[in-house]
């Protein structure tokens, strides 16, 4: 097979997972929706429960699912996706790339200003601002589900995939290109190509520091901490009687992110720095927990 077939291939591949991650994704909440209903719970009338579903199905089930199903067809190893116990270089990566958003969404806000444009708005936040409280139930998902479940996917399987066939950097900026691109569907209002742009950029930002560490634990920590942040401040915002926004960040944002800095600093006291690769035996360890019925009390109680 010649390389231009090969990276057309694997651009082809890329496609189908990203196109294909949302597509069942969204079969999987409307059967998880249908069967809540079947037993008299109705997720439309519920922000939280429609979030929670969309959510856990999404992100959680359908993404992590088809980075490891794809594993499986492909009959690549689950070394594919590189992955150990954080460093104490890891760790000052995921400090630095979780401020290099911040300060790139500041930048982004600072232009939109000046150009006097603005940018859509994910329906996520139109949907939780009827709720504030949904806001913090994001902030834990956004660290239990949404960093690690799209990190997987689209930085651990596509990037990994194109990086087979490209280079380091093109693989990198595809990869965010799909990223960004399916984001589309879930904005509203004017100035989807901004916000698109803007989510572009920072996938650059997590690509770069899972293509630097080598470990997906750290695009997985700087997402989830990105995210949290962003909830945080609309969480603040809406309850204050602002309103909530996804891409500008709020007045709340400098100290929710002192916060979630010193969280990370704190938890990583706890873990022993060593390198550990990431095997099959600590993988279905971690998914037994994960099915543990109790798992999100033991979580919220901690």
């Amino acid at each position: 097979m010649s390389r231009d077939t090969s990276q057309i291939r694997s651009v082809l591949v890329g496609i189908g997972l990203a196109v294909g991650g949302i597509g069942v994704g969204q079969l999987v909440v409307l059967v998880t929706s249908l069967g809540l209903l079947a037993i008299g719970i109705s997720v439309s009338d519920s922000p939280a429960i429609q979030l929670g579903v969309s959510t856990v199905m999404v992100q959680g089930v359908t993404f992590g699912g088809i980075a490891l199903l794809y594993l499986q067809f492909s009959e690549r190893s689950l070394s594919f996706i590189h992955g150990r116990i954080p460093t104490r270089r890891d760790v000052a990566w995921t400090i630095g790339g979780f401020l290099a958003l911040l300060a790139t969404v500041w930048t982004v806000t600072m232009i939109i200003e000046r150009l006097g444009t603005e940018s859509a708005q994910n329906q996520i936040i139109t949907l939780a601002g009827q709720e504030p409280s949904v806001f913090l139930l994001l902030i834990v998902f956004s660290f239990l589900l949404v960093g690690p479940g799209e990190e997987l996917l689209y930085r651990g399987v596509i990037q990994g995939r194109l990086r087979e066939t490209f280079s380091a950097p093109r693989a990198v900026i595809l990869a965010s290109a799909l990223f960004a691109a399916i984001h589309g569907p879930s904005l509203q209002g004017d100035g989807k190509w901004v916000y698109i742009v803007t989510v572009f950029l920072l996938a650059l930002i997590l690509g770069g520091a899972y293509e630097y560490t080598n470990n997906i634990v750290v695009p997985a920590l700087i997402h989830g901490a990105y995210n949290a942040t962003i909830f945080g401040a609309a969480y603040i915002s809406t309850t204050q009687g602002g309103d909530a926004a996804v891409v500008a960040p709020a007045g709340g944002v400098p100290f929710i992110s002192l916060i979630v800095v010193a969280v990370v600093i704190t938890s990583f006291r706890f873990i022993s720095v060593s390198t550990v690769s990431l095997d099959r035996a600590t993988i279905k360890s971690v998914v037994d927990l994960c099915h543990t019925p109790d798992f999100l009390v033991r979580i919220w109680k901690r």
